[in-house]
């Protein structure tokens, strides 16, 4: 792992809001940045799945990136999403966001429409970080292109720019494999929304997940409970984050968590086609999510 990075504990991801046009609302994510810093987060990801990142231009990349970078002013790291199909268009993008000064990517495998082997696996990570010069965190999301966790633990050995990756799908199963493995050339982060808490336990190192998003004040609390010994209360936390998870868990997954900020105060804007608005009963269970949780009064 890079000396001067330090990839732990509550990284959310951000949304990328957008106007009535489909035109990202920098001032609105500008907003959405300052709010996270003065909760105490310990680094923040932009143009993620959370951020819609796979509708987004490199030109869109690179402006909310720069935005991010100027809010943030070197206080914490930021991590520029990459969802792309192709090696070249991966570095591309990179390439471009290494120029605003993002101190990491996030980066999926290719997804569209066969699953890499290993070998290739590791190729296109090491390319990603020798061309454009940049720490890369693997975004093992992909349901049907899952990277095992016996390749992910050589491409955290054996690639020095690779610094970390973020564990989403497989459930916590493939965690688990993978922190059992204990790879030393990068750090492990959760991305099981509903397994936050267990996944610490199993000795994640931080997490980048959407329901950091959403309520972050909760997160980075858990984060401290966990790190002080304090099991009573991240277990108590565990239980308040557990219907939010399952209240924005479904179609149109973006908009209900840009629902559920605007229901505490915050402004996501608004989705891009094809997602659509939430209904009036997801708005009711969101609603009712949060106010379990104890951060919107009933």
């Amino acid at each position: 792992m890079s000396s001067d990075l330090e990839l732990a504990g509550i990284i959310p991801p951000l949304v990328t809001p957008f106007d009535a046009n489909e035109n990202v609302d920098i001032e609105k994510l500008r907003a959405e940045v300052r709010f996270h810093l003065t909760l105490g987060v310990h680094g923040i990801c932009v143009t993620g799945s959370t951020g819609d990142g796979q509708m987004l231009s490199c030109e869109q990349s690179v402006e909310i990136a720069k935005a991010a970078v100027e809010e943030v002013g070197g206080r914490i790291p930021v991590i520029a999403g990459i969802i792309r199909d192709s090696t070249a268009e991966v570095i591309r993008y990179g390439k471009a966001l290494k120029e605003v000064g993002v101190d990491a990517l996030q980066v999926t495998p290719v997804h569209y429409l066969f699953q890499p082997d290993e070998a290739t696996t590791l190729d296109y990570y090491r390319r990603i970080t020798e061309e454009t010069g940049l720490p890369v965190i693997v975004y093992n999301v992909i349901p049907y292109a899952l990277i095992p966790a016996t390749t992910v633990y050589r491409v955290l050995q054996e690639i020095p720019g690779v610094v970390g990756v973020k564990q989403s799908g497989g459930n916590i199963h493939h965690l688990a494999d993978l922190l059992k493995a204990a790879p030393t050339g990068g750090a492990i982060l959760t991305a099981v929304d509903d397994l936050l808490y267990p996944a610490y336990l199993l000795g994640a190192q931080g997490a980048v997940s959407a329901t950091l998003t959403v309520v972050p004040e909760l997160c980075v609390e858990q984060w401290h409970a966990v790190q002080n010994g304090n099991h009573k209360t991240a277990l108590e936390i565990h239980n308040r984050l557990l219907p939010v998870w399952r209240s924005i868990d479904g179609p149109n997954m973006t908009v209900r968590i840009k629902t559920a900020l605007k229901l505490q105060g915050r402004d996501g804007g608004l989705g891009a086609h094809p997602l659509t608005p939430v209904s009036a009963d997801e708005e009711s269970t969101i609603r009712a999510a949060l106010v379990e949780a104890g951060v919107l009064g009933a």
